[in-house]
């Protein structure tokens, strides 16, 4: 290609004008949740400047871009657009980020079975259609990219405006790149950190080294699996333990004066609940690894007994062998079930968990109308759960673990709670008018927290509810909160405290756990007595066999009697 001279008509000036803003667009669009679809958006992408300042420094060295130069743009600026999709798109669809380690493996896989359910033409046509597509947005972005070069960058090198643009833009990626707050409005989330966590992952996965220096030697949960005890687990006398993950149920449901009126009557219909029951509960503050998302870190942290806090500690765990509750609780004699109805996708980390029974959204069956983007309402699960898997005297002591999903933004709609169980598995749950109403619910964007407060109001009523069912034997039950709701209901600042609650009929148990800062009631103190990650060990030395000294210097709780 020869040089080019600056662009001195306006349709090769519009033109130009045009491809710098598709090429800045292809790297800075942000999803469509919650589908595949993206939107474009008008922020810079710090990878558009860094290829742009590329290609002013090979035309001002060379001329022009030479054929291959073109290709080796055009490649990596494809490799940055597929980069960028997964980015924005997997975690609205699946919850997390892109993890090489685990989609790596599974994504061949997932293809494999997909073909199978289809005829050879047609895993044929599918393969030369994702083909084409692939040819057809390589050959788009080459002719785009020749256009920055020929008309867009001389322009830019040979005048004073072209430099100013060039370097503001050079000088926002930068502060971007610092943290500079400023620049959020007006600069995209990179896409090259992400490819770099990802190398990073990969290589601490395979070294030793690596894991020794973010991994802790030990935990709680290892010493416990070390001491191959009868005792480890003594104080459980062999009863069921239910671990639930109360989704977005954070601490600004007690320190939000609206929020603590709003939602005063439903916690002590909850606790009269638990009561009526003859169960009591304590409770107590922690701080989440996380807030306002990322469930993950809060639900393996309790899990392992590891601060997640940091989430590539998170994503290396998945890739150890490192043993968990589900682990401790199987080698007791415990039968594990993973209860997670927001999954309606292929979940490749439930591999490291291992569950003796998992439950995904499919496995329950749910026919009643779809309760907004998550489908099924807390109630249904539970009830469903129960009666899939009955417990009576046959069947082995559970370890149940269970993420809600309803209380999940945006809030809305909120289900109507339905007061008679075996109806809520029924194809039409509610009243034809309750169902229209409650789907007529829209979320509210600007102004979440009303529909928050509801929601919160009703994973307190079902609950409560469920304590009061019949229970064929009895279990434990620790009910965590995951984390806060995002900023635009908490308000800057706000703490990443959670409540936890231990719902027991057994009064030793539970002042076990007074003894390391739990409080009666539904009220907990308010500084918060741990990181998420202590809850583990606190859990584990109240379960194991009671110690020597008596307990009785605890005190009765309220309304108890020993």
């Amino acid at each position: 290609m020869s040089a080019a001279a600056p662009p001195k008509d306006w349709r090769r000036i519009t033109g130009a004008l045009l491809a710098i803003v598709f090429l800045n667009g292809m790297l800075s669009f942000r999803d469509w949740w919650p589908t595949p679809g993206v939107l474009p958006d008008h922020r810079l992408s710090p990878e558009f400047v860094w290829v742009w300042l590329a290609l002013l420094a090979v035309v001002a060295w060379r001329g022009a871009l030479s054929r291959r130069s073109l290709n080796i743009f055009t490649f990596v600026f494809l490799l940055l657009v597929l980069g960028r999709y997964g980015d924005v798109t997997v975690p609205s669809l699946f919850g997390r980020p892109i993890n090489l380690y685990w989609d790596g493996a599974n994504i061949p896989r997932f293809l494999w079975v997909s073909a199978q359910e289809k005829s050879g033409w047609q895993s044929a046509a599918i393969v030369a259609i994702v083909g084409v597509l692939f040819w057809g947005l390589f050959r788009l972005l080459r002719a785009v990219i020749a256009v920055t070069a020929r008309d867009a960058v001389p322009y830019a090198l040979r005048s004073r405006l072209g430099w100013a643009m060039s370097s503001l833009a050079v000088l926002l990626a930068v502060a971007n790149q610092a943290g500079a707050s400023f620049t959020w409005p007006l600069v995209a989330k990179p896409v090259i950190p992400s490819y770099w966590r990802q190398v990073q992952l990969l290589a601490a996965a395979f070294s030793p080294q690596h894991q020794a220096a973010l991994l802790p030697a030990t935990t709680a949960v290892d010493t416990a699996m070390a001491a191959k005890s009868a005792n480890t687990l003594g104080a459980l006398g062999g009863r069921d333990v239910y671990l639930i993950m109360l989704e977005s149920v954070g601490a600004i449901t007690y320190d939000d004066a609206h929020a603590a009126r709003t939602l005063g009557p439903s916690r002590e219909r909850f606790a009269a609940d638990i009561a009526a029951s003859g169960r009591h509960v304590v409770t107590a503050f922690f701080r989440s690894p996380t807030f306002a998302g990322g469930s993950d870190l809060a639900q393996l942290g309790v899990l392992s007994g590891i601060d997640l806090s940091d989430p590539m500690r998170h994503d290396l765990l998945l890739t150890t062998q490192r043993p968990t509750l589900i682990s401790l609780f199987k080698a007791q004699g415990y039968q594990t079930f993973g209860l997670y109805p927001a999954l309606n996708w292929e979940w490749p980390e439930r591999a490291f968990y291992g569950f003796d029974v998992f439950l995904e959204r499919r496995d329950l069956g749910y026919a009643g109308p779809a309760m907004g983007f998550w489908e099924l309402p807390d109630q249904f699960t539970a009830a469903r759960f129960e009666k899939i898997h009955p417990r009576d005297n046959g069947t082995p002591p559970r370890f149940v673990f269970f993420p809600t999903i309803t209380c999940h933004l945006p809030f809305s709609p909120v289900p109507p709670y339905q007061a008679d169980w075996s109806r809520v598995l029924a194809a039409q749950p509610f009243d034809e008018a309750e169902t229209h109403q409650t789907l007529a619910q829209k979320p509210n964007w600007l102004n979440m927290a009303p529909d928050y407060l509801r929601m919160v109001n009703y994973t307190y009523q079902w609950l409560g509810a469920y304590f009061r069912q019949p229970e064929p034997r009895e279990a434990i039950y620790v009910l965590v909160g995951d984390h806060q709701p995002a900023a635009n209901i908490t308000g800057e600042g706000a703490s990443w405290d959670v409540p936890v609650h231990i719902v027991s009929r057994d009064s030793k148990l539970l002042g076990r756990f007074i003894e390391q800062g739990f409080r009666p009631g539904m009220e907990p103190p308010r500084q918060a007595i741990g990181a998420l990650h202590a809850l583990t060990g606190m859990m584990l030395e109240s379960f194991a066999a009671p110690a020597a000294q008596s307990l009785a210097k605890l005190g009765p709780l309220p309304g108890v009697v020993r």
